[in-house]
């Protein structure tokens, strides 16, 4: 029984390894930084303007 789960954490490290080789690495300054309400301050999300500013009619 030992044995067995030796060999199943022997192969599940191999598989870490392998993982790490196949996904780069996420630098921090590869990420975006969000865009922000130029009157608030608050992090927009998708296209739809801030709660902050009244609606254009």
């Amino acid at each position: 029984m030992v044995k067995v789960v030796t060999l199943f954490l022997v192969a599940m490290i191999v598989l870490a390894m392998f993982g790490r080789l196949r996904i780069p690495k996420i630098r921090k300054d590869a990420l975006s930084k969000p865009k922000k309400c130029k009157n608030c301050g608050t992090p927009l999300i998708g296209k739809q303007p801030c709660n902050c500013q009244p609606p254009a009619s």
